[in-house]
């Protein structure tokens, strides 16, 4: 089974998400030699060598890639599978992979499953294991038809391990592709500050409603994350009363991540808000609710006032 993994990079790395994408590629191919990763954007030859070191790879760089608009990304990533003769189309989940590989499926025919967080093979036949209604139901389901294209929940897969030496690099030509730019790039509100972002950070430091304001989130959970060199998370119930970005909430509607450690500060532990976290390795909840349901997720609980706890966290961990 030929695979070809779409990878999302920063410019100069291939994201954790998208090796973790390349891992479950490797295990449903059934040999490495099946996998091939394709990057494209503009200015991308130091992610193009690292992707080098975890399978062969194939690239495209273009100003008109400069920006991921789907009307242009989703042609290139559909002519390349079709030429590639790929069976599936593998890319990790989030926005990106909706807006981008979600228009690349339709061209290459509408068959996709999205969100997979387990496989399997069935008397030959290869199945997915998806999450719905916040992790209350698991659905198995097949692809009809191939060439489909899959994306992969990032925290359901360890990421890929890198080869000793790197693998071959070959540029895709652009020239025959239809690319019709119907849109533009008008501009991007990225994260600021120095944190690592949630999906790719070891360890994170969220907080919930208790904080209320975005000068307490800051202080205390930007805080302590800053302490731990952390990233920071929050629940959807801060980030709708602005006390914190929404591009680090966690959940259902938010960010999926899975580090080694979670620490939940005032968070309850709605269904939707666990379904996001729930495959941290340690997850420690703080709370003064001793029947909060975060508790039942967590390995470690503390009943206190996150006002109190963290501040003693800061002063002990700072030594």
């Amino acid at each position: 089974m030929n695979i070809l993994v779409i990878a999302t990079h920063n410019g100069h790395q291939v994201d954790r998400s998208s090796l973790s994408a390349i891992e479950f590629a490797r295990q449903i191919a059934g040999d490495a030699q099946f996998v091939q990763v394709l990057l494209l954007g503009h200015q991308i030859d130091a992610a193009v060598a690292h992707a080098s070191r975890f399978a062969p790879v194939l690239y495209a760089d273009h100003e008109i890639l400069s920006e991921p608009l789907a009307d242009r990304f989703a042609v290139v990533i559909a002519s390349v599978a079709k030429d590639s003769r790929v069976d599936i189309v593998v890319a990790a989940s989030g926005s990106w992979a909706h807006d981008v590989v979600g228009r690349a499926a339709g061209l290459l025919g509408g068959t996709m499953v999205g969100n997979v967080i387990q496989h399997q093979i069935n008397d030959g036949e290869l199945l997915f294991k998806r999450s719905l209604y916040a992790g209350r139901v698991t659905a198995t389901v097949a692809l009809c038809k191939y060439p489909g294209v899959v994306t992969v929940r990032g925290s359901a897969y360890p990421a890929a391990s890198e080869y000793p030496e790197p693998f071959p690099v070959t540029t895709v030509d652009l020239a025959g592709m239809e690319i019709r730019v119907r849109g533009s790039h008008l501009g991007l509100v990225a994260r600021s500050g120095d944190r690592p972002d949630p999906t790719d950070a070891r360890v994170i430091v969220s907080g919930g409603y208790a904080f209320k304001t975005a000068e307490n989130f800051e202080q205390l959970v930007g805080g302590l994350a800053d302490t731990l060199g952390a990233a920071a998370g929050a629940s959807r119930a801060l980030v709708n009363v602005g006390g914190a970005p929404s591009e680090i909430q966690i959940g259902l509607t938010g960010k999926v991540v899975a580090p080694e450690l979670y620490l939940a500060f005032g968070i309850s532990g709605a269904i939707q808000h666990l379904a996001g976290m729930k495959n941290s390795r340690i997850i420690v909840a703080v709370n003064t609710d001793p029947n909060a349901p975060i508790f039942k997720a967590a390995d470690y609980g503390l009943v206190g006032d996150v006002f109190q706890v963290i501040p003693e966290l800061i002063d002990k961990l700072s030594w």
